[in-house]
């Protein structure tokens, strides 16, 4: 049974645009073409889509994602890669989420130092809240 990108796409949740993206990285085999040009699909394309939406879920790039589908064509399970990508999105998202934490604090002291400074009546050239702001954010960039 073959399948039309539309109908890929209703039962994967995936674009038709998404769909042809996919392919274009090669994450799935060019669909065979109707005489009229259209692309269809079998049931393994199937399969390997809905592995990249949810593998895309993850927040894993198109290149780790078809890293992972080469792995399993060659060895069939490429399950210790994926728990090493895992492991490295994890490092970056507790990289960020200390980077937002020490932005959170600048801006909490930033405000606090503003409404000290506006208590006190100081004048500012344009906007105290920006004026009174501590030294700049050690990740932030001019």
């Amino acid at each position: 049974m073959t399948l039309t990108i539309g109908e890929v796409a209703k039962q994967t949740g995936l674009s038709p645009k998404a769909i042809r993206l996919y392919e274009t990285h090669g994450l799935i085999p060019r669909p065979r073409r109707t005489q009229a040009g259209y692309r269809t699909y079998v049931q393994h394309d199937l399969a390997l889509l809905r592995f990249v939406g949810q593998a895309r879920a993850l927040d894993l790039r198109l290149e780790e994602i078809k890293e992972i589908l080469d792995l399993q064509q060659a060895s069939g399970q490429p399950c210790d890669r994926v728990l090493e990508l895992l492991d490295t999105h994890i490092a970056g998202i507790d990289q960020t989420i200390r980077a937002l934490q020490q932005l959170r604090a600048t801006l909490v002291h930033a405000r606090d130092a503003a409404k000290a400074s506006s208590r006190r009546g100081d004048q500012a050239v344009v906007c105290r809240l920006i004026e009174t702001q501590a030294p700049p954010h050690p990740t932030a960039t001019g």
